[in-house]
């Protein structure tokens, strides 16, 4: 296997990982978001593997823009950076929430242990809508990634065209969601944040099997170049592959 495509491969896998995270972490982290007296609860429940799960999520995250970068520069490098800085974002933001949820969890310990109860209700429904929010933003930022990370893949053609197009499509609808939700006039669970999400769903789902199972377009201006530059240092030898590699590789 080759470097190109261990590197499609990790990204791949990556993106896969962010969709196992935020999906399976949704689902367990519910009961801490919409029953107002689970912090009068008392053991261990599933909430904890949600943040696991989403801890996941996180580093998923910070691993494609890192993953991403060394391909994509070749494209450009300012869509790079920009894709690499949202994908930092998001995931730093995610872990606001992580830590709301945290909060919560250390407040049911405490009532759990003797702690006036009623008290700390309206503190853990502010901690829950501190990640509500912190999700709202930054689990969002899926058309600011889409609008980088799309436009370099839709340019240097590294996958399909359609599997882009999904993303660049659907950027300015979900991002006018996000604003109508700040702005209090578009709420979830209405039929716009169904029109707003299933593009991006679709889009980074494609996007992660892809890569996973097919690789970047070998044939593709950046693919001819990374096969290129391997003959190069497969026919000079050690010399040539030495000359070959990044400064500061070594």
């Amino acid at each position: 296997m080759t470097s190109f495509r261990r590197t499609a491969l990790v990204c791949g896998i990556l993106y896969l990982l962010t969709f196992i995270g935020a999906i399976g972490s949704a689902f367990l982290v519910a009961p801490a978001l919409t029953d107002p007296a689970y912090v009068l609860g008392a053991g261990a429940d599933q909430v904890r593997l949600g943040l696991v799960l989403e801890l996941v999520n996180v580093f998923g995250c910070v691993g494609c823009g890192i993953a991403f970068f060394s391909v994509i520069r070749r494209e450009h490098e300012g869509l790079a950076i920009g894709y690499f800085g949202t994908r930092l974002f998001e995931a730093v933001i995610i872990t606001v929430g992580v830590l709301g949820l945290l909060s919560v969890l250390t407040l049911r310990q405490q009532v759990a242990s003797g702690a006036d109860g009623e008290s700390m209700v309206p503190v853990a429904a502010g901690f829950a809508a501190l990640r509500d929010w912190a999700m709202a933003i930054g689990a969002n930022m899926a058309p600011f990634n889409a609008l980088m990370l799309g436009t370099a893949l839709y340019r240097s053609r590294l996958v399909p065209r359609a599997i882009p197009a999904l993303g660049l499509v659907g950027a300015p609808i979900l991002i006018a969601f996000v604003i109508g939700m700040i702005l209090g006039v578009a709420h979830p669970g209405t039929p716009f944040q169904v029109v707003a999400v299933m593009p991006f769903f679709f889009w980074e789902l494609a996007l992660g099997l892809w890569l996973t199972f097919k690789g970047f377009n070998e044939n593709s201006p950046i693919g001819l170049a990374e096969r290129a530059r391997r003959l190069r240092a497969e026919t000079s030898g050690p010399l040539g592959a030495a000359l070959e590699a990044p400064a500061g590789a070594a």
